[in-house]
This record gives C-alpha cells, sequence and structure tokens, in this order.
C-alpha cells in the first residue's frame, strides 16, 4: 500500500495555518515531505526549516525532504536577470516566457541547491529531482525543431544535468536525485512525452564520468491519478528497474482536456448570509459597480469548469475590480469593506466548489460507480491500491486535512 507524503506546492512560511499542518504531519508519522525551489517563491521551503525547528535530530531523520529545481520564476528569475552569469551558458536557458524561465545546467544545479539548502536550514537534501525538464522540449516544438532533434538535444542536457548531481551527491549535498516530469504521464505518442527508458543509461554514464561506484538515481514523479492513468506505464517501468515512484496531483485530474477537482465540497450554510449583507451595503449610487459585480457573481457560481478556474478570474478580474471601487470610498470606511467582501469572497468560494462537485460527480460518475464513499476517498484508495506507486504527494495545509488523509491509512 501507498504512504502518504506531505506535498507543500501552496504551503507558504507567512501562513501559521501551514506552519501547524507540517508539524501535525510531522507528529503523526508522515516520512516524506515534497517541496521545490520555486513553490511559494522559496516560501514552501522556509516553511519546512520553521516547522523543523521545534524537532530533535533523531525525528529531522525520520522524514525525508525531497525539493526540486528548474524554474527560474519570482526572485529567482529577478536575480537571472540582474545576474546572468549565476549560469554560464546562456544557450542552458529555456525562456518559455516572460514570466517563467527554465534551466537544468550544471552551474545552476550548484546555486539552486546552495539556495534551497540555506531556506531549509540543513547541510544535505536526502533526494534532488529535475523539475519539468520537458520545458525544452516545449520550447523546441514552438520552434519548429524536428523530434528527433530536440530529444538528443533534450538527452544531452539530461546527461549533464546527471553529471552534476551526481557531483552533488559525491559532495554529500544530496543523499540521491530524480525527474519529477508531467510529460512522464502522457501517451506515448504525443509530441511532449519524454521518453524515459534510456535514463538509467544516463545515469551510470554520469557516475562513471564523475568517478561515483554507483549511480544514484533513484525516483521519478508524476501525474498518476484515478482519471490519468497513462502514467501507471511509467510506474511499472520504474518498479521493474528499482526506481521508486512519487505520484503527484492525485486530486487534480485533467480528462477530456478539462480539469477537475476529485473531491466533494459541502454547501456553504453562511454565504447567503454574507451575500445579503454585502448587498445591502453596496446598494448606493457610489458602490453600484460593486452591486452589479455580485449580482452576477451570483448568478455565476455554478458556471465554472472546476475552482481552478475561479481562483485565476478571482485574481484575474474580481480583485482588480473591487480595488477600483473602493477607490471611491472614504478611508476611514475602506477597511470595513475589505472585512465585508473577504467574508463574502470566502463563502463564495465554497460554493463555487460545492456546484463544481456536484458537476464532476455527474460528468465522471463512471469512475466512481463502484465506489461508495467521497470522491476523494475513492481517487486516493485507486492509487494507494497500486503496488506500482510508492508515495501519493497530496497537500494537507490544515491539521485537520492532515488527519483526514492519514486516516485512510488505518
Amino acid at each position: 500500500m501507498s504512504n502518504f507524503a506531505f506535498g507543500t506546492y501552496r504551503i507558504s512560511d507567512i501562513n501559521p495555518q501551514h506552519i501547524e499542518a507540517l508539524k501535525e504531519a510531522i507528529e503523526s508519522g508522515v516520512t516524506m515531505i515534497d517541496t521545490s525551489s520555486n513553490y511559494m517563491d522559496g516560501g514552501a521551503e522556509r516553511a519546512i526549516a520553521i516547522a523543523f525547528r521545534e524537532f530533535d535530530e533523531y525525528k529531522k531523520d525520520e522524514v525525508e525532504i525531497v525539493s526540486k529545481f528548474g524554474y527560474l520564476q519570482g526572485t529567482n528569475l529577478f536575480n537571472y536577470k540582474e545576474n546572468p552569469s549565476i549560469i554560464q551558458n546562456e544557450e542552458e536557458v529555456v525562456k518559455y516566457s516572460d514570466e517563467c524561465y527554465h534551466s537544468i545546467s550544471k552551474s545552476f544545479i550548484h546555486e539552486q541547491l546552495s539556495a534551497s539548502l540555506e531556506r531549509l536550514e540543513r547541510q544535505r537534501i536526502e533526494c534532488y529531482l529535475i523539475h519539468n525538464p520537458e520545458y525544452y522540449i516545449l520550447d523546441a516544438i514552438n520552434r519548429c525543431i524536428s523530434k528527433d532533434d530536440r530529444l538528443d538535444e533534450m538527452y544531452r542536457r539530461l546527461q549533464e544535468a546527471f553529471v552534476g548531481l551526481e557531483e552533488e551527491v559525491k559532495e554529500c549535498r544530496i543523499g540521491s536525485y530524480g525527474i519529477s516530469s508531467n510529460s512522464f504521464s502522457l501517451e506515448h505518442t504525443s509530441d511532449e512525452f519524454l521518453p524515459y527508458e534510456d535514463l538509467l543509461t544516463l545515469a551510470y554514464n554520469a557516475a562513471m564520468i564523475v568517478g561515483n561506484r554507483t549511480h544514484s538515481f533513484t525516483t521519478i514523479e508524476l501525474p498518476i491519478n484515478i482519471l490519468e492513468r497513462d502514467g501507471l506505464k511509467c510506474a511499472l517501468w520504474a518498479k521493474e528497474n528499482g526506481l521508486r515512484v512519487l505520484a503527484n496531483r492525485p486530486l487534480n485530474a485533467k480528462y477530456n482536456n478539462m480539469m477537475f477537482r476529485l473531491a466533494d465540497y459541502d454547501e456553504s450554510k453562511d454565504y447567503y448570509n454574507y451575500f445579503n449583507e454585502l448587498m445591502e451595503v453596496c446598494d448606493n449610487e457610489s458602490l453600484r459597480p460593486l452591486y452589479n459585480l455580485l449580482e452576477q457573481l451570483d448568478a455565476s457560481k455554478h458556471k465554472f469548469g472546476w475552482i481552478g478556474d475561479y481562483d485565476v478570474f478571482l485574481f484575474a478580474q474580481i480583485i482588480p475590480h473591487i480595488k477600483k471601487v473602493l477607490q471611491r470610498v472614504e478611508e476611514d470606511n475602506t477597511q470595513a469593506m475589505l472585512n465585508f467582501i473577504d467574508l463574502f469572497l470566502i463563502e463564495y468560494r465554497k460554493m463555487v466548489a460545492h456546484e463544481c462537485a456536484k458537476r464532476t460527480k455527474v460528468e465522471l460518475k463512471e469512475f466512481f460507480k463502484e465506489c461508495n464513499a467521497s470522491m476523494q476517498e475513492c481517487a486516493l484508495k485507486f492509487l494507494m491500491n497500486r503496488e506500482s506507486v510508492d508515495y501519493i504527494l497530496i497537500g494537507m495545509r490544515k491539521p485537520s486535512y492532515v488527519h483526514e488523509i492519514l486516516s485512510l491509512q488505518i
């Protein structure tokens, strides 16, 4: 049966609840925490360090930290633009978009590992993963490079990265390494698929180049869930070759080019109270645009494809609109309005999640027809029963989530 690992994709060092959830997971026997240099702009790694400060060295040794590198975003990207020399060869940087660069070069490995060790307050990371190296493939496709040429270059970059990782093993700064790739879970015929069959050969070659007795390639991480099952082929290959498998996105799944959250959510009991109160406050000339927005939101709460669509819409449309309206409000009243709006938005998101869950149950009924539990329990037990999956990575941002998830292992 698979073990649950604490995924830190949305964990922040400035959220006390996230720190408490990490502590609760450590105390409750979680043996792996998965993170990355780009999660919350380094905040996830800092949060892990804060949580571990209350534990002795014995407890620290019981929990494996898996971190990743590859992305240049946020502070990382700013630092690179200020000082491009941190990556020795500019051609090793994939400039995928204005906000997202990517690199797996040796010089970047060394710099990123040093930064992660500092944030984690550790001398060593047990396992260090290349994070989505297929960004080179995606960029090469956009530049119309042939499939054979782009795969040859991908393998060359991976070979150099493996050499860099073997050097870090030799220096005792990491215990082992591997790859986390979304492309491992695609169909083999997809242009974006990253072939994995030759990775061990690259690892053996890298170990020989560095002078290590054997390679330290141990781990792959990829999306696998009850909807996306192509990754099980990669997982089976990994187990046959002595590698361990970490499954991510167990509850956020793609199907027919759509995203689904595989979880049940209760309808908010307080939504209409907050909605009606806020509507009453906004029923005047100066706040009429906000009044109209609230009406539109209430009428549209069932129209979002999945909760992630709403989260994007919130930051791209709703918040900017609210900020513009509040410029008309007297400064003394602004904080009171923000409190009203915050309470409403918390309950509105619950309503959107509930509506999305109802639609998901209908649209995906064939996947859940043999399970009488909640969608999240059915989805997680699907993975727990896969012999080729060693760890299921799942976000547990509240102590209550930790207990809910870990109770499934009993």
